[in-house]
């Protein structure tokens, strides 16, 4: 397969053509070779328009609804950057040629260690992979210019606000009930959290911020 090529008609037919316009994001795009963050059996569908199952309910994300949420985002080159969910790290890649500092929070120490394997393998060295709880965030290296979840939540968690610099953007794809996912930006002012909805998308939920179950009697 020709990966180069399939990566070129990404940007061009899945990417450009749904209002994805900042010319630093499709250039990192179109750099970053998604089928690499991969298992061999799965890099044959590297470049399709959906989410790709890696097993135990996790996904590499559509890479159309994660361009989605970084140009929400509006990252510039000094910024500092929370990555939630990437399973993969290819997600962090494309990331780190946009931000001066990513932090990439993963809850299953296996992902962990392989993210950042594949991520030392391409010598990218402004991305630091540390573990914890996805709802938490990771207050530890707080505040954060932008803060992204790379997979859908029920609810947005509370805790991430908070860890929001003066004017940074939290990015989620917000759906309450499954298939009904709309892409979701808070920017602090302040005290004040405004919230916009620039567009509607859908992926897989992130383990632990799935819609609780509903019980009938």
């Amino acid at each position: 397969m020709d990966f180069a090529a399939a990566r070129f008609n990404m940007v061009e037919n899945q990417i450009r053509t749904n209002r994805i316009d900042e010319p630093r994001l499709l250039q990192a795009l179109a750099a970053v070779p998604r089928e690499s963050f991969l298992p061999p059996a799965l890099r044959g569908h590297a470049y399709a328009d959906a989410d790709l199952p890696l097993g135990d309910g996790r996904v590499m994300i559509a890479p159309l609804v994660m361009a989605q949420l970084v140009q929400a985002a509006a990252i510039g080159r000094n910024d500092v950057v929370l990555a939630i969910g990437d399973a993969t790290g290819w997600a962090l890649a494309v990331l780190s040629r946009l931000a001066s500092t990513v932090v990439a929070l993963e809850r299953d120490p296996a992902r962990a260690t392989a993210m950042a394997a594949r991520l030392a393998e391409r010598e990218v060295d402004n991305v630091a992979v540390v573990q914890g709880d996805f709802a938490a965030g990771y207050p530890a290296q707080a505040p954060y210019d932008a803060i992204l979840l790379f997979g859908a939540v029920a609810e947005l968690p509370s805790s991430l606000p908070a860890q929001l610099a003066e004017q940074g953007r939290l990015v989620a794809i917000v759906a309450p009930r499954p298939g009904s996912g709309a892409g979701t930006r808070l920017t602090r002012a302040g005290t004040a959290i405004g919230q916009e909805r620039p567009f509607d998308a859908g992926t897989a939920y992130l383990p632990g911020l799935q819609p609780r179950p509903v019980f009938h009697l």
